[in-house]
């Protein structure tokens, strides 16, 4: 996976509404191979890309790391080609984060 994207939501929020937060990062995940696999499936699919991975600082000072259930997200679509590919970006985000 490679992160094309990262949005800084503490310093967004206080840039754009004064507000002040605990550090929060949102991740978009990306692995090309798959990426384009499901884009040749289903076009429509490149609104639920890239995946998400959120970083952030909880109430207890301990960082917590989640990623989306690619699964999930891809039933949404209802395209059946969709689920083999979904279920390989499961695998490998959730290899990601038991190597946290």
């Amino acid at each position: 996976f490679g992160v094309p994207t990262s949005i800084d939501v503490q310093a967004t929020l206080k840039a754009k509404l004064n507000v002040d937060r605990k550090p929060y990062t949102i991740l978009g995940a990306c692995n090309p191979p798959l990426a384009h696999q499901a884009l040749e499936a289903d076009p429509g699919i490149g609104v639920f890309l890239p995946c998400n991975v959120d970083v952030f600082l909880g109430d207890d000072g301990a960082t917590y790391v989640q990623a989306i259930k690619a699964t999930k997200m891809f039933d949404l679509v209802g395209n059946p080609a969709i689920k083999p590919i979904a279920d390989q970006v499961d695998a490998k985000l959730q290899r990601v984060l038991e190597k946290l």
